[in-house]
């Protein structure tokens, strides 16, 4: 209940200090949407992170549906880095295979 709660307010305080900086206006534009006029496969990143960030996390799936199974690539990647796991290769490349069905599927999606 004390992680639940502690949890809650950093996220108050992660809400707080984007307000305060103001990070929307600092997101980098899709050059491939500008100059050929169709999302690349990593538009709309950027705010999804921003959703995870705001605690909104069913908007932050609907914006880029990969966003899950790369956090938990790069978490995994991380943990791995400080406590070496056994299998970690065989889990890594199952990981890797998942991101990138999901970010090829995410893709295809948006064109039909």
């Amino acid at each position: 209940m004390v992680i639940f709660g502690l949890l809650i307010y950093l996220q108050m305080r992660l809400k707080a200090l984007i307000i305060f900086l103001g990070l929307e206006s600092f997101m980098l534009p899709c050059f491939t949407k500008q100059l050929l006029g169709v999302d690349c496969p990593g538009c709309g990143l950027q705010r999804s992170l921003l959703f995870l960030i705001k605690g909104e996390f069913i908007s932050a799936f609907l914006m880029y549906p990969a966003i899950y199974p790369m956090l938990l690539l790069f978490g995994f990647l991380g943990l791995n880095k400080l406590y070496p796991i056994k299998h970690s290769n065989t889990i890594t490349i199952t990981l890797m295979v998942s991101t990138v069905g999901f970010i090829l599927t995410n893709y295809i999606l948006k064109f039909i």
